[in-house]
């Protein structure tokens, strides 16, 4: 089944195709410039960003994988979570598509096609496997039991791991993306110069907080102004807080539900830093780890295609009514 993918839940513009869980295409258009001089997405901007792009991002994603638009045998598009006004820019699209061309449409859960963008590698997962998704928006450890079952075992409390290192970089200064900028200055630093402290919640032990680590960093700089001298000690201290709690939980996780697979995902997914660790953890514990490239940890409509198939081979469709979630928890199709 060849499936158009489009994704504009934030600020990238991304269309793919995908058949038979391969990808003949992925077109991502960056809005990094649009956004460097705020040090953060604006959602207008972004929106608007969406609407000049995205009809030229379907049309190399389609002459890329060699096909037509006649070709193309079902539409899906991320629903949410993500900022509405990026969402309806690429809903409205798949929809005018659809419907013009009498072709299924399927909404697709973003945090979804985060977790299983990685059987669009090699070798693939199979299932049962423990997911942790870690991106800008959201840190979230599950057990995929098959494609549409999932259960919940912890997420964040507050700030994502995407976030806690996005707050991090603005604080020192760096550069934009700031999860991108503190993985490349940590390469120069000694990750155990400064000991920040890694959060433990009380009431479900699989769950992350991050928002305290955070606070930890501003008080630092404030207390030891000199530290902005060795930005890359104290970025890969504040870096090694994140992976820790992230492999710390994702640990337990393994030993309480002895699985033998795991599958990391998202957009903190390509820290070299969190790959290494992951990779440690799963040869120490005789795991099966799968980390889908950088391209596809990224916000990226492959994963979205990739999802949409296996809902459209099941008989899932949306019609016109189909609207964007702001807030969209990762749940069990129904």
């Amino acid at each position: 089944m060849l499936v158009l993918g489009i994704e504009t839940s934030c600020d990238e513009t991304s269309a793919a195709v995908v058949s038979d869980r391969k990808f003949l295409s992925n077109i991502i258009a960056s809005q990094d410039e649009v956004h460097r001089k705020f040090g953060g997405v604006v959602p207008e901007l972004a929106g608007r960003k969406h609407i000049e792009v995205i009809s030229g991002v379907v049309r190399s994603a389609l002459a890329q994988a060699g096909i037509g638009v006649d070709q193309v045998e079902g539409i899906a598009v991320t629903k949410g979570p993500g900022l509405v006004v990026c969402l309806l820019v690429g809903m409205g699209f798949a929809k005018s598509v659809g419907w013009s061309r009498k072709i299924p449409l399927v909404g697709v859960n973003h945090l979804e096609g985060h977790l299983l963008a990685a059987f669009l590698g090699n070798p693939k997962p199979e299932f049962p496997f423990l997911g942790l998704i870690a991106s800008g928006g959201h840190t979230i450890l599950c057990l995929a039991q098959d494609w549409g079952q999932y259960r919940i075992l912890g997420q964040t409390l507050d700030d994502a791991a995407g976030e806690a290192l996005d707050k991090a970089a603005k604080v020192l200064g760096l550069g934009y993306p700031g999860g991108r900028e503190i993985d490349r200055i940590s390469k120069q630093g000694n990750p155990k110069a400064i000991e920040f402290p890694i959060a433990f919640t009380k009431h479900r032990e699989l769950d992350y907080s991050f928002s305290g680590l955070k606070t930890a960093l501003l008080r630092y700089v404030r207390e030891h102004p000199e530290s902005k001298n060795d930005l890359p000690d104290l970025a890969a201290s504040y870096q090694e807080a994140v992976v820790e709690a992230l492999v710390q939980k994702a640990a337990q996780a393994i030993n309480k539900f002895r699985i033998k697979r795991l599958v990391l995902s998202g957009g903190v997914a390509s820290n070299t830093r969190l790959r290494q660790a992951f990779e440690k953890v799963a040869q120490a514990k005789g795991l099966s780890l799968f980390i889908p490239s950088v391209r596809l940890c990224t916000d990226n409509a492959a994963m979205i295609a990739l999802v949409g198939e296996e809902r459209l081979k099941r008989g899932f469709r949306d019609d016109l009514s189909l609207d964007a979630r702001a807030v969209l928890p990762l749940e069990s199709w129904q």
